[in-house]
């Protein structure tokens, strides 16, 4: 077995056996802050960790956010494209510990790249553009082997990046859905077609598993406190080509600079 599997299968069973920590941790508690479109408020609640009440999660918080995600020039803003992941983050916490063996390795994530944007070398992490060129001109990112780069923000950002493709599968089968589909169905569906082929086997097992225990159509939709079905149907079709755009201009970015296969 491989280093890098072996590092795979550790890091994902942390996570596996983990996953409540998510409910009570400080930075779970508070994700909330950064849904405001304030830079300066992003950046001093994070680092700061400062403890806020957590209203309701909403869809348009997410839509929000991607739609701030992109430049004129199409180029990703780091600092709204953390800030929509961690609306996304709300919302697999709002449906319980189903998500929460994901949900916990987003925020790690998170929080990676939330000490690069608020580190002494931030103003080369504004864009996704940037932190890219910064740290492959600077030689920080392992390339062909995990070693003294875990957490760059390349192979941070990627991760989630994979994460991000699965949620937008599974939303647009959640848009598309009748009232008669099961939602572990369309979850293990979008899984499969995306994140599944990132994850060793035992990975994959436990997270099929825990797919069957997924709640149904109408309490996904309640959770998204966007009203009746209809409007959230709608408020899907307006959110989710915002994300296929964003996950499409990272996935080519990765993609010119040979780095989507990132160990």
């Amino acid at each position: 077995m491989s280093l890098s599997n072996e590092c795979e299968i550790k890091d994902g069973l942390e996570t596996l056996v983990e996953s409540q920590v998510i409910a009570s941790g400080n930075l779970a508690s508070n994700v909330t802050s950064v849904g405001r479109q304030s830079s300066q408020y992003f950046r001093v609640a994070m680092a700061d960790s400062v403890a806020v009440e957590d209203p309701k999660f909403t869809l348009q918080e997410v839509l929000d956010t991607f739609k701030s995600c992109l430049s004129e020039n199409k180029e990703v803003f780091l600092e709204h494209y953390v800030a929509g992941w961690l609306g996304l983050v709300r919302f697999m916490n709002s449906l319980g510990s189903v998500f929460s063996f994901i949900a916990k390795d987003a925020v790690n994530k998170i929080q990676i790249l939330i000490n690069h944007l608020n580190g002494e070398n931030g103003a080369h992490y504004v864009t996704v553009q940037s932190m890219v060129k910064y740290e492959l001109d600077n030689q920080l990112v392992d390339l062909t082997k995990r070693g003294s780069f875990p957490e760059s923000g390349c192979r941070t950002l990627l991760r989630l990046h994979r994460a991000l493709r699965w949620l937008e599968l599974f939303l647009e089968r959640l848009r598309t859905s009748t009232e008669e589909s099961k939602t572990s169905l369309m979850c293990s569906e979008a899984y499969n077609e995306s994140l599944s082929q990132h994850h060793a086997w035992i990975i994959r097992k436990a997270a099929g598993t825990a797919f069957w225990a997924l709640p149904g159509r109408a309490t996904f939709f309640d959770v998204m406190n966007v009203g009746t079905p209809e409007q959230v149907v709608t408020m899907l079709g307006d959110a989710l080509p915002l994300i296929s755009e964003v996950y499409q201009v990272t996935e080519d970015l990765y993609a010119q600079n040979n780095i989507l296969d990132l160990p």
